[in-house]
């Protein structure tokens, strides 16, 4: 498979964090004596945190501002990102590995900027990339090409042989259809779509352990087997 550039989704695929984001829409509500419907985990996934604050507010009525609501969650998230999160094992020997390729890489994340570089940079992620971009800062969500677009403006590189590395069912499904081949790590948060995900995505991958082997080899060998 030739690779010219890479962009990276941050949590669930380089780093270890999707679980602090599981049960963030359904504290909020709960914390205000709401009780969430039991779909309110897959509504949000999709969202960036300003889209999923505008979501509490239109459909559960929460008598607060999007700004407020972003304030709640990025405080509660805050010591999470500067403190606890890793890196998934094999995601640094991986960025290692494409940097000694030459291989430019940005990071495209739903994560508020700061939580972002917060991480990136203690975890040592933070050199790898050429550029962070952020649903925020874009304006849409994963639901929407931009910040993929937008990333590979900054590498300037072929769409055709930019790898976009996810996790989540909703981002490969844009990404694909915007042109981009995939390449989809597993995580548990995204456990109940592993058969869409691994049909849609051009390559599959349970962990890194063996995907920066597979990556950098020769294409034909790279194509004898989409899964890893």
């Amino acid at each position: 498979m030739e690779i010219t550039g890479a962009i990276f989704d941050m949590d669930g695929t380089l780093l270890d964090s999707m679980h602090i984001w599981e049960n963030v829409g359904a504290d909020i509500l709960r914390a205000l004596d709401i009780t969430p419907r039991d779909d309110l985990r897959e509504q949000l996934r999709p969202l960036s945190l300003m889209q999923a604050a505008e979501y509490l507010i239109a459909e559960y009525g929460v008598q607060c501002t999007v700004a407020q609501i972003v304030e709640i969650v990025n405080g509660n998230l805050e010591y999470q990102y500067r403190e606890v999160v890793l890196p998934k094992p094999g995601a640094t020997e991986l960025l290692e590995k494409l940097r000694a390729k030459g291989i430019p890489m940005c990071v495209a994340t739903a994560t508020a900027r700061h939580l972002a570089l917060a991480a990136l940079t203690r975890t040592g992620l933070l050199p790898y990339f050429k550029g962070v971009f952020t649903c925020a800062e874009v304006g849409k969500g994963k639901d929407s090409p931009a910040i993929f677009l937008r990333a590979l403006d900054c590498l300037g590189t072929e769409k055709k042989t930019t790898l976009v590395f996810e996790d989540a069912l909703f981002a490969i499904e844009t990404a694909k259809k915007a042109g981009f081949p995939v390449v989809a790590i597993y995580d548990a948060s995204a456990a109940a779509q592993q058969e869409e995900i691994r049909a849609l995505s051009d390559l599959y991958a349970r962990d890194y352990e063996c995907m920066a082997d597979m990556l950098l080899l020769g294409e034909e060998t790279a194509r004898s087997s989409k899964e890893i």
